[in-house]
């Protein structure tokens, strides 16, 4: 089995609704992650980025209005990166469509998929979470 991600206390923000969603975030990579370890990588890939970005336009969208509401003073700054994401993992979905699911595309989704999505809740949205917490 591949080193799978762990939901632990570092990726934690405190608040119930993101930290469901970023579970079931979490849930998703360690699925792929598990196909690839049994040489269903290829197999999965597709799948998994169609369910990423369905999954993650719902979850940005309501942690985007959790923003608006707490008047986060970055709010503009952390919409565009989610825009960005958004555009990669389209990007990554039409390569996939275009070229199948190969080797050197499952090692950019872990890279520019799953490490983006850790790295942004570690960084950025435990910041958001902060900033609910302190204007509720």
């Amino acid at each position: 089995m591949a080193t799978a991600y762990v939901f632990d206390k570092s990726l934690e923000t405190g608040n119930q609704l993101i930290d469901t969603q970023h579970r079931e975030l979490i849930k998703r990579l360690n699925a792929l992650l598990d196909a690839c370890s049994t040489g269903k990588g290829r197999a999965a890939i597709e799948g998994f980025v169609k369910s990423v970005s369905e999954y993650t336009a719902k979850h940005f969208a309501d942690e985007e209005k959790l923003q608006q509401q707490s008047k986060y003073p970055d709010y503009i700054n952390h919409k565009r990166y989610h825009d960005t994401f958004k555009k990669t993992v389209a990007s990554i979905g039409k390569e996939i469509a275009e070229q199948g699911p190969t080797i050197s595309l499952t090692g950019k989704v872990n890279h520019d998929i799953a490490g983006w999505l850790i790295t942004h809740i570690k960084t950025e949205d435990v910041k958001v979470a902060a900033h609910i917490r302190e204007n509720n």
